[in-house]
């Protein structure tokens, strides 16, 4: 019998189970860079310096294992182009763009609710 959080297709999931896989993934895109690198490759790829541009703050090995987690999970996909010298772009899966609609929900809110929080801060 299946449990909360087997990894069957049509088992059902409990994010506050600690067993269950759904944990992982919830942990790869609730990472800041990680929500900033999709919202970035929404518009479509981008190489790794276009990105580092558009994410201004990140370090390039912060960059890098925040792209190789992505791609793990399956959330960005990774194209090398046969050229002299070798071209990367970076984009977002099926799997991304879904996760792309709600992540950008969350940095909206949190655009519009900054002036809110520092006043409670400060309050």
């Amino acid at each position: 019998m299946p449990t909360a959080c087997s990894t069957g297709l049509h088992d059902a999931h409990d994010v506050y189970n600690p067993e269950c896989p759904c944990r992982d993934l919830l942990d790869v895109i609730a990472n800041k860079w990680s929500a900033l690198v999709i919202g970035a490759l929404e518009p479509g790829p981008m190489r790794f310096g276009q990105l580092r541009t558009r994410l201004s703050g990140i370090s390039s090995k912060v960059l890098t294992a925040t792209l190789r987690r992505l791609e793990e999970a399956g959330l960005i996909e990774r194209e090398v182009f046969a050229e002299v010298p070798p071209r990367v772009e970076y984009s977002l899966s099926e799997l991304g763009y879904s996760a792309a609609q709600p992540l950008a929900a969350l940095r909206t809110w949190a655009e519009g609710s900054l002036d809110r929080a520092v006043a409670q801060q400060s309050g």
